[in-house]
């Protein structure tokens, strides 16, 4: 009853109002933004929601555009700067995907969505974490976010997914608060402490021949 019915509309009404509470927030970090990465404040990647179907999923930018004299993108922790490090350490960085859930791509809890190149390397079983919309926060986030390993996020995921409920997302909500407030389990650059699945899944396959 809950999922087919409340959960979506709890997500937008209450998306919708963060949205108005949080505009002056949005208009400081988008003119910041704008100066710091010297451009576009955003940025968006293609993620698999929702049964897997492909929406954009827009956040602050965190690391710059800046390219080397070839023409190149420089190293990932040359592009990171002290303000997008701000942001990742406060979280601050996913703040746009509100519009997100407000436009129904996303939901305010669930599984985290991840990128398109992982779909092909799920399991029947880990696949059932697109069963329900992706979430800004998660059970996953909740139980040691980017330091749990593949298997243990899914599994999470999983649970989430067989236990959903509105008294569960009430207890990721403020565990999620507390998270962001004592700054627990936030990586400063995730790409340097999350390996890469398809690539782990693709190296077990060579292995498994």
């Amino acid at each position: 009853m809950y999922t087919k019915h409340f959960k979506r509309k709890i997500d937008f009404i209450l998306s919708l109002c963060a949205i108005i509470v949080l505009s002056p927030i949005f208009i400081i970090l988008i003119v910041i933004g704008a100066i710091k990465m010297k451009g576009n404040p955003f940025f968006t990647q293609e993620r698999p929601g929702w049964h897997g179907k492909i929406f954009k999923m827009i956040k602050f930018r965190t690391m710059s555009n800046e390219k080397d004299k070839a023409g190149n993108l420089l190293a990932d922790e040359m592009r990171l700067n002290k303000y997008g490090r701000f942001l990742r350490s406060t979280s601050l960085d996913e703040l746009p995907e509100i519009f997100n859930i407000l436009k129904g791509d996303m939901s305010i809890i669930g599984p985290r969505p991840l990128l398109i190149e992982y779909l092909p390397w799920y399991t029947k079983e880990e696949y059932r974490r697109h069963d329900v919309r992706p979430g800004l926060t998660g059970w996953s986030q909740v139980n040691g976010r980017n330091n749990l390993d593949w298997d243990q996020r899914f599994k999470t995921d999983i649970f989430y997914v067989d236990h959903i409920s509105f008294r569960f997302d009430l207890k990721v909500f403020f565990l999620t608060i507390r998270k962001v407030l004592v700054h627990e389990d936030v990586a400063e650059n995730t790409r340097t402490v999350e390996p890469n699945f398809a690539d782990q899944r693709r190296e077990q396959a060579e292995k498994a021949k």
